[in-house]
């Protein structure tokens, strides 16, 4: 079983530095992260205001989000939603509701299809403390893993450029407060692959490193 270690070694040393490496070179990276307040999820739908990104993060980009909110009742959700730059009222929305049951679905906004979920878990769809990842590209379209497993791979949205974002998490202005402390951490990065080579985003070196997971767990079962 000695082998193990030197293929995570060799994994490591293939992607990490190199990630770094690349994203140096390419200039048209773009990086933003910051935090979403729990007071911000206190309002329905209708009430939400949707809030510009510095840049247009389009062709190939992620969105990492991480959920430290507190909620304020077991109906209470959180739902971030990420608008299109070129078509009004495109978006994709991942909603996250609260503790015990943690349902997460994933909907999406189309011109022709109009508003449809793609997803729905009523219980256990999102892991605390993990963060659920939205890997896009012009060439693979959309694929989202909730902090445990992919849940939607390769879903085809057209094209996709994100300006925007909203949250909100009340179905009524009477309801319960959704959230009652905390915060949902929001990263983006983006960029264009042909301006450097960008194969090495963190989806990407999560993905060719739970290869390396996967092959150790069969070696380990076959012994």
């Amino acid at each position: 079983m000695n082998y193990k270690i030197p293929i995570i070694l060799f994994a490591s040393l293939m992607f990490f530095p190199a990630f770094g490496q690349e994203m140096a070179l390419n200039d048209s990276l773009s990086m933003a992260k910051f935090d979403i307040n729990w007071n911000d999820f206190n309002i329905p739908s209708r009430d939400a205001v949707i809030i510009p990104f510095d840049e247009i993060h389009e062709r190939t980009w992620q969105v990492n989000l991480e959920n430290k909110l507190l909620y304020g009742n077991p109906e209470g959700t959180a739902v971030v939603r990420l608008y299109d730059a070129n078509i009004e009222n495109k978006f994709v929305e991942i909603g996250m509701g609260g503790i015990p049951d943690r349902p997460f679905w994933v909907a999406v906004q189309l011109p022709e299809e109009g508003y449809v979920v793609v997803h729905d878990k009523l219980e256990r769809g999102w892991l605390p403390g993990a963060k659920v990842i939205l890997a896009y590209s012009d060439s693979a379209g959309l694929t989202i893993n909730n902090g445990e497993r992919i849940v939607i791979s390769n879903l085809d949205v057209e094209t996709l450029a994100i300006e925007a974002y909203s949250v909100w998490g009340m179905k009524g202005s009477q309801d319960p407060p959704a959230t009652t402390d905390g915060f949902l951490n929001l990263e983006v990065i983006s960029g264009d692959p042909t301006e450097g080579p960008l194969h090495m985003f963190p989806f990407m070196v999560v993905g060719a490193l739970g290869c390396v997971v996967v092959f150790l767990l069969v070696s380990k079962k076959r012994n």
